[in-house]
């Protein structure tokens, strides 16, 4: 059953002084959002999906074991950083949240070519964080959200207190960062009855909610 969501009335919450950090974060992300372009829900590539029932999606405070066949030196366990890396010997910066293990592993043998003869890789991720995400803007509380996974948009949302009587409907907006920026946009009442999977949208860690 899905989280039922509420229209706030209340607009003493409005008034609440964030953090430092959230506030900074907040006013720039936000700040880009009202400025950008953005991509519907609905026409987003299914693969984009996948995480919600299919192969697992690494993210940021993940640790990730990665083995290269005969190859003690480069193979290693690293956890994802805040940015969304991780820094491989040999390979360097690679960005991998957003990434399934096997994508990864391709990659990883793809750019050891140059190094090491027909490189053969596995990832597995022995240490799996909570997905943490931030909601902004229009609803009744703002503030950092912790989701067990697979977390949804509409359990995010219910988290937070459902829209205040302020909120634009028709524009809700997810900011994802990894592994590429993207503004994905939502209406309520797609949320609401789950109109092509709104409600059921897997989040990651690092997405913004952002209600206008």
């Amino acid at each position: 059953m899905l989280p039922v969501l509420s229209r706030s009335n209340s607009t003493s919450k409005r008034a609440r002084t964030f953090g430092a950090v959230l506030l900074v974060a907040g006013s720039c992300l936000t700040g880009c959002a009202s400025a950008g372009q953005f991509i519907w829900y609905s026409e987003m590539p299914r693969e984009e999906w996948r995480s919600a029932a299919g192969e697992y999606v690494i993210g940021v405070g993940d640790t990730v074991d990665i083995r290269v066949y005969e190859q003690e030196g480069v193979s290693t366990s690293l956890k994802v950083r805040s940015d969304g890396r991780i820094a491989l010997p040999l390979v360097g910066d690679l960005t991998v949240a957003g990434m399934h293990p096997s994508e990864l592993s391709k990659m990883l043998e793809d750019k050891l070519k140059q190094f090491i003869i027909a490189p053969r890789v596995t990832v597995n991720v022995t240490d799996s964080k909570p997905i943490s995400v931030t909601a902004l803007g229009e609803v009744a509380n703002k503030g950092t959200i912790t989701l067990e996974k697979p977390a949804r948009l509409v359990q995010a949302l219910a988290q937070a207190g459902g829209l205040s009587e302020f909120a634009d409907e028709s524009r809700i907006f997810v900011l994802r960062q990894f592994p590429k920026f993207q503004r994905i946009r939502f209406t309520y009442e797609a949320i609401m009855n789950n109109v092509d999977g709104a409600a059921t949208f897997p989040l990651r860690t690092g997405d913004l909610i952002v209600v206008e």
